[in-house]
């Protein structure tokens, strides 16, 4: 670690000489926190003074966030802060009048974001403060992840973790010399307040500025050196059977036997490691560790689908657990959650056949669908935590998916037939769902009193067990179980919405397209698949510059449901690109439309020229244009909430050079791998999905190519029975027999593979070595999953 830790009485301690990164913790990293009670700095500061200023009603005067786009940008708009976005304006300002800068970086559906806005940001002499000694600036994190990664490296670097809001005082130049979460408006008996803390920096800022500019200059030079990547002297990766065992005995580890997952409260969905799990289960499976990573996976998806967790009323996933059970749920709801956990669930149903999880996947995008989706076919970020719990009311956290007795007991009073005591509708879902008449949360998991006396569903007891309790036939268990859910989800509907964060992210609905497109193939479910290819036309007319090949990382819901963008347009991020190839390769397989592959060979060619380091090997974060000014060029070096942009890139390498034999692609995917080595070698936990693309790599990828019409029946008999197996290392082609076509110009071998008496026919290759066709679905399933 970097040194500091915490305040220690009224002096703020300091980073050391020596440089670490904060350590990624298994299973969720810091970062994917929302709240956290860190401080870190390096200068020692005096103490300040304390008293007690209360918040005063905001003036309706906007400041100039009122002329931005991010709506977490405009719910800053009306503080008495003299606020400036990101950008040159702000920094010469900060240079001119000699100004260290208070950078504050959120997203709007973030609960201590909203806390801190409310008892800091709209405080008047906070406001004084902010607007008079400092140039402040805010940023959404969603719309600049480069600054956002940037100074999280610092904050988790120099204190005991990270989260947002994240809140960095810089020198003029742009190097941080303190940084912190959220702080309390005023100092309590362990926590140092935010008007202490601004007080303090002011004072160091007039008589100690020398000494804190070469400490800062100091921690970032050491930061540059720790974060830097690169291939060095290396010529290749590291076995993949030793990268694999390695992390599969990390997690193996710290697997909590009971409730599934790996680490203890906060619990987060973390679906890279599901992911791991089930590539290392395939390449194991005869043995006891392969099982065991299957058990692992699919125990984990299970606790989390029958938790809190999952928002049981109307679908889709909260954004983590606040306990090791998945009961209390930090209720955002995020669009990356949803999307990776489709997929999951998918995978989860190919290698178990149980329709439980195919039925939760499919729950998931209903969700989306309805809540989290644009006309055109984009998706939005997220939905807030907070909402009021009636009109004109307050917001509180969880307000819109909690219950109480009464109001179940309300809304279901029939009574139900055939059961051995008298038993309501009410009551049945009471008892399967763990509902109590004091409230099934904890005052440890509700520190603001908001939720007393009220509960979360989650399944308590199987059907089976429930049916028994009251001596009734399980399927018509089911039956009154769905249709109160659904009497409970009519009666939501009248409860004010929590925010929707409308901005839309190419990163985003890139992975959302593989949500849509991965269940809709297993599924066999065009309906999906539709989807998906909407949310890819909605990226082609909406976020891509046709004349520069590049993509835009942002746009907005404007008036009436049009599309807008910012001026000038946030341009995409390394995270955009490999998403959306990504997202495209898997629309390619499930749809089989040769346009999508091309448009994702467009894209990767362009993210080559963007953000490839030809020196270190690996892909940067940001266009070197991009983020100028900044004290670090980054390689993003963690699969967390969501996986690192250079793992899903170093898959994507491995897929179009399957699907097009290009040695460059190749070339590139192995430069990636050599380059994260020494961060594989050192905590492979931390990198489960760049493990799996290791072992992609050296194990070769299979073509499976499919010969035939793309609308007749034997054609889609064979692509199904494809998707209907778990097989996370191959490429899926469609030869429709035309020398032209685009697949056949990329793999001439293609033109030397014939359909068998003029049916639909499979031949699996590897190694440049192909099988013998294959006519019948049944038979191509058996070749595929011995």
């Amino acid at each position: 670690m970097l040194g500091a830790r915490a305040w220690l009485g009224s002096v703020l301690l300091l980073p050391r000489a020596g440089v670490g990164l904060a350590a990624s913790r298994r299973g969720s990293s810091s970062r994917d926190k929302d709240r956290s009670a860190t401080v870190s700095s390096s200068v020692p500061m005096p103490a300040g003074g304390k008293g007690s200023h209360p918040s005063s009603t905001p003036q309706r005067v906007p400041n100039r966030l009122i002329h931005e786009k991010s709506p977490y940008l405009l719910q800053h708009a009306y503080n008495p802060v003299d606020w400036y976005p990101w950008g040159q304006e702000a920094f010469d300002k900060a240079r001119k009048e000699n100004k260290p800068i208070f950078l504050s970086v959120g997203y709007s559906t973030c609960h201590w974001c909203h806390m801190m806005e409310e008892e800091s940001f709209q405080n008047e002499e906070i406001g004084r403060l902010l607007s008079e000694d400092f140039v402040s600036v805010k940023v959404d994190r969603e719309e600049r992840p480069d600054v956002d990664k940037v100074y999280m490296t610092f904050v988790q670097a120099t204190s005991s973790g990270g989260g947002w809001p994240m809140n960095v005082w810089l020198t003029p130049n742009l190097q941080p010399f303190v940084g912190g979460t959220y702080f309390p408006p005023e100092d309590g008996l362990t926590r140092v307040g935010f008007r202490t803390v601004l007080l303090r920096i002011r004072e160091q800022w007039k008589q100690n500025k020398n000494t804190l500019l070469e400490n800062s200059q100091r921690v970032t030079t050491a930061l540059l050196a720790r974060s830097e990547i690169s291939m060095g002297d290396r010529q290749l990766p590291p076995s993949a059977a030793t990268m694999n065992n390695r992390c599969f005995q990390q997690l193996d580890e710290g697997y909590d036997e009971e409730y599934g997952g790996f680490a203890e409260a906060p619990k987060f969905p973390t679906p890279v490691i599901l992911s791991f799990l089930f590539s290392y289960w395939l390449s194991h499976r005869l043995t006891q560790d392969g099982s065991r990573a299957q058990q692992m996976a699919l125990h984990t998806l299970k606790m989390m689908a029958n938790g809190g967790i999952r928002d049981h009323v109307g679908q889709g996933f909260h954004r983590y657990s606040t306990d090791c059970q998945w009961h209390v749920p930090h209720f955002e709801k995020m669009l990356y959650d949803q999307a990776q956990l489709a997929v999951a669930y998918s995978q989860a149903f190919q290698i178990s056949g149980d329709e439980f999880y195919s039925d939760v996947a499919k729950g998931i995008l209903q969700y989306v669908a309805r809540s989290l989706s644009h006309r055109s076919g984009g998706f939005y970020s997220a939905e807030d935590a907070d909402s009021p719990p009636e009109r004109g009311m307050r917001p509180k956290e969880g307000a819109y998916y909690v219950w109480t007795v009464k109001e179940v007991q309300q809304l279901l009073p029939e009574p139900v037939l055939g059961a051995t005591e008298p038993l309501t509708s009410g009551q049945l879902l009471m008892k399967h769902y763990g509902l109590t008449e004091a409230g099934n949360i904890s005052p440890s998991q509700d520190p603001k009193g908001e939720l007393q006396g009220q509960n979360v569903l989650t399944v308590r007891y199987s059907l089976e067990l429930t049916a028994a309790r009251f001596g009734l036939d399980v399927e018509a268990v089911r039956t009154l179980l769905n249709t109160g859910l659904e009497k409970l989800f009519q009666a939501r509907k009248h409860r004010p919405k929590p925010h929707l964060d409308s901005k839309m992210l190419a990163a985003w609905n890139g992975l959302m397209v593989s949500g849509y497109a991965v269940t809709g193939a297993v599924l066999g479910q065009d309906r999906l698949i539709n989807y998906a290819t909407n949310g890819a036309k909605f990226l082609k007319r909406h976020m891509f510059d046709v004349a520069s090949g590049r993509l835009m990382r942002t746009c907005y819901t404007g008036s009436g449901g049009t599309v807008e963008h910012s001026n000038p347009p946030c341009w995409g991020f390394l995270e955009d690109y490999a998403f959306v190839v990504r997202g495209l390769l898997d629309l390619y397989e499930a749809s089989q439309e040769s346009a999508w592959l091309e448009w994702a060979l467009r894209l990767q060619d362009t993210q080559d020229r963007l953000f490839w380091d030809s020196q270190g090997g690996g892909y940067f974060c940001s266009e070197a244009e991009l983020g100028a000014g900044l004290p670090l060029r980054l390689k993003d070096d963690q699969d967390g909430a969501e996986p690192s942009a250079n793992s899903v890139s170093a898959h994507n390498l491995l897929r179009l050079h399957g699907f097009t034999g290009h040695k460059d692609w190749m070339d590139k995917c192995v430069c990636l791998l050599t380059a994260f080595s020494e961060r594989m070698r050192r905590v492979p936990v931390a990198l489960p999905e760049m493990v799996r693309a290791l072992s992609a790599q050296q194990q070769t990828l299979k073509q499976i190519v499919i010969c035939g019409d793309r609308q007749a029946k034997d054609t889609k008999a064979l692509v199904q029975c494809v998707h209907s197996v778990y097989i996370p290392n191959k490429v899926l082609i469609l030869a429709d027999g035309d020398p032209s076509s685009f697949l056949s110009r990329q793999l001439p071998f293609l033109s030397t593979l014939r359909r068998l008496e003029d049916q639909a026919t499979a031949y699996v290759c590897e190694n440049q070595a192909c099988s013998m066709p294959i006519t019948d679905p049944c038979e191509l399933r058996k070749l595929l999953h011995p």
